[in-house]
């Protein structure tokens, strides 16, 4: 699809959007570091920093992209340095469990929207920004760890169902701010859909696969 905004537009949002993705993936990889210390043995902690490991060179992909466009990384990620924060310090996690299905039901919704971004902007960049969110092995990682916690003890769901429910809330409320914040990412979706009615489809389009995200895991909507 080739955007039919005017080129400074598509140029802004399009720096907006990889910016997003690049300190996505830069705290990304922060947090499995940090979560790997939770794991309950080394087999899981070597493999969750192996997954961080995988989410830092994605960020240095698209830190390349943005210097080969022009724009400078840091300034670019800056915007949501913020957003993220808040998000982070609002959903603490206690404990391992809990640590996986943050990192899998809120890093799903972001890239469930990253994904619907892709859709908006022109190649290269679009198979770049699939390409970083699309690697599975966490998602399998994650939902056989906490399909086997629920196995063994089924009040599992029920505390891991409200805490996704509370994960997802944060997200869309931040999600609103940034869109609130970053005109041309907003445009973008709205030029390219024809009218507003895009905004409501992309994000019905989210709530459906966060419900098959939830039930992959066995936990309650």
């Amino acid at each position: 699809m080739t955007s039919e905004l005017a080129p400074a537009t598509t140029d802004t949002a399009l720096v907006d959007l990889l910016g997003m993705v690049a300190y996505g993936e830069l705290s990304a990889f922060e947090r499995m570091a940090a979560d790997a210390r939770l794991a309950p043995d080394l087999r899981r902690r070597a493999a969750l920093s192996e997954m961080a490991a995988v989410e830092i060179a994605n960020y240095g992909r698209l830190a390349t992209r943005l210097t080969e466009l022009g724009a400078d990384p840091e300034a670019a990620m800056t915007p949501y340095v913020g957003v993220l924060q808040a998000y982070h310090d609002s959903t603490e996690p206690k404990d391992w469990l809990e640590a996986l299905t943050k990192a899998y039901v809120g890093d799903g919704v972001a890239d469930d929207f990253f994904h619907e971004m892709a859709k908006l902007i022109d190649e290269p960049d679009r198979q770049l920004v699939l390409d970083v969110i699309h690697d599975k092995r966490y998602d399998e990682f994650a939902v056989t760890e906490i399909r086997a916690a629920i196995e063994a003890d089924p009040k599992t769901r029920n505390r891991l169902s409200m805490w996704a429910r509370r994960l997802v809330g944060e997200v869309l409320s931040q999600a609103t701010r940034v869109a609130g914040q970053r005109a041309a990412l907003t445009t973008l979706i709205v030029t390219s859909g024809g009218d507003q009615a895009a905004v409501q489809a992309l994000f019905r389009r989210m709530t459906i696969a966060h419900s098959a995200r939830m039930s992959a895991l066995g936990l309650n909507n």
